[in-house]
């Protein structure tokens, strides 16, 4: 029989490996637990980051007529980012604007028609339309329309990931913009394409920029398979609606044949014409 005293002494070494053991194993679990944790941290960061810099296309969803459309991102998560893509829907005005990646012939009769409403308008331009067009760009601007960033070389802006490669697009444009007019450019961008990022729109409010997508469009840039009169029409005076801001091209034939008359059309609906500087 073990005598009472050595059982004691061993119970009580046994009791202290067990105790050594647990906390062990405490300590392991505790350790497993943070490696997860900061595991799920990097992950959820790492989500975060995918979700910032994925493309995306700028898009519309429209409702009854004369209603403002939904964008896929809406205009109060866009006023985070110094974003805009619709002005006030309390007056029926609408902002007129134009991108122009080149010229075909058909920017005189548009900026004609635009002088006889005196509608301000805003021209995206890029750097072969400045290089190409500089009497125009400067007819723009004595006629106080505003000549606005659509970035250089028109890329898809959605891909670019680094600040750098990004303020280029737009710091080029600006020098050739101040080359041939001698003015500074107005700091407003429109992402060609419509594709953007989060954190493109981020990029572009630290430059100083305010970010304009829009509210209505219609399929107008291809030079060789331009739409109808009725078509154009159809599209641009039944979903007009308070603070549109409408994209059109400045390539477009039957724009530069339609617009005087659009533009009758559209103030005898109630309409009038402002500047996107004025939506705030």
């Amino acid at each position: 029989m073990k005598s009472p005293v050595k059982y004691a002494e061993k119970k009580s070494k046994y009791l202290r490996r067990i105790a050594k053991g647990g906390a062990f194993l405490g300590l392991f679990a505790f350790m497993y637990l943070l490696g997860t944790g900061v595991g799920m941290l990097v992950s959820a960061m790492r989500t975060g980051a995918e979700a910032s810099s994925a493309v995306d296309n700028w898009g519309l969803s429209f409702g009854e007529a004369g209603t403002k459309p939904q964008g896929n991102v809406s205009a109060g998560d866009l006023l985070e980012y110094d974003a805009w893509y619709v002005g006030s829907t309390d007056e029926k005005v609408i902002y007129l604007t134009f991108d122009a990646g080149y010229e075909n012939g058909n920017t005189e009769a548009i900026l004609d028609a635009l002088k006889k409403h005196n509608a301000p308008a805003a021209f995206f331009v890029v750097g072969n339309y400045i290089e190409t067009s500089p009497q125009l760009v400067q007819r723009m601007v004595n006629e106080g329309h505003i000549v606005a960033n659509h970035t250089y070389h028109h890329p898809d802006m959605g891909s670019i990931s680094d600040l750098e490669t990004f303020r280029q697009e737009l710091e080029e444009l600006e020098a050739l913009y101040k080359e041939v007019t001698g003015q500074e450019m107005v700091k407003y961008y429109r992402p060609p394409q419509g594709k953007y990022s989060e954190a493109n729109l981020e990029m572009a409010k630290e430059m100083g920029y305010r970010t304009f997508f829009w509210s209505l469009a219609y399929v107008d840039w291809l030079q060789d398979d331009q739409p109808t009169k009725e078509e154009a029409f159809e599209k641009l005076l039944g979903r007009i609606h308070p603070g549109a801001v409408v994209l059109l091209h400045s390539t477009s034939s039957t724009n530069a044949e339609i617009l005087d008359e659009l533009l009758t059309k559209w103030e005898e609906m109630g309409y009038s014409f402002a500047s996107l500087s004025e939506i705030q």
